[in-house]
């Protein structure tokens, strides 16, 4: 839960974010406070609630914040083997706790035995879910009431910026991370915000090139 911390404080301007998305969609509090638990992936949640209010059709909507949630597959390809050797119920459960957060700290303790790492994962990950509901529901208390000049939507990517430097340790990961954000903003135009996903594949491919090029 200590480690933890340090990544919930930055996603607090994040979720006052989504407290003014879901006022300015002009959904129902109860509705747009419901994204939190049900959807849990921040970026995921703000960009369905962000085209509903724009009046985009239901579907389009689904389809891009499946887009932004893409990554998360990425991650489960890279924990699989640690959760192979969990049991049935944490394999069903765990992967919807699977947040960029998560990622970062479980990626960090895959080598610990099983038992270790399930009680780690969980404590790490539940803390997250209450962290993320609460602060949600106070953003959108507080969320309408902030200053737009403060620019609170610009602690998203600070956000994951400071969890994707971290963990960048080896030249493979730097090449994969500049060329995933080249192609991205390369491909910002494409609808969807599938170029999120373009991006993300090709930091993939030049990462897995570098890696075996150091070999």
């Amino acid at each position: 839960m200590l480690d933890a911390v340090p990544l919930i404080i930055p996603a607090i301007p994040f979720a006052f974010v989504i407290g003014v998305a879901v006022t300015d969609a002009g959904l129902s509090p109860l509705v747009g406070w419901s994204s939190a638990p049900v959807i849990f992936a921040g970026a995921a949640q703000l960009t369905l609630i962000t085209l509903l209010g724009a009046g985009a059709a239901w579907g389009a909507a689904v389809a891009a914040a499946l887009v932004v949630n893409a990554r998360h597959a990425m991650y489960s390809l890279a924990l699989a083997p640690v959760f192979q050797r969990q049991p049935a119920w944490f394999r069903w459960f765990g992967p919807h706790l699977l947040i960029d957060q998560m990622f970062v700290l479980a990626e960090a303790r895959r080598a610990d035995p099983p038992d270790e790492f399930r009680r780690y994962y969980l404590a790490a990950g539940l803390s997250f879910v209450l962290f993320w509901c609460s602060t949600v529901a106070l953003g959108l208390v507080v969320g309408p009431g902030v200053p737009t000049d403060w620019g609170l939507e610009f602690a998203i990517p600070v956000m994951f910026t400071g969890m994707l430097i971290g963990g960048l340790d080896r030249s493979p990961k730097w090449i994969a991370a500049l060329v995933a954000a080249a192609v991205t903003v390369a491909c910002a135009g494409v609808p969807n915000r599938a170029g999120l996903l373009i991006g993300a594949a090709a930091g993939i491919v030049a990462g897995v090139l570098a890696d075996r090029g150091r070999r």
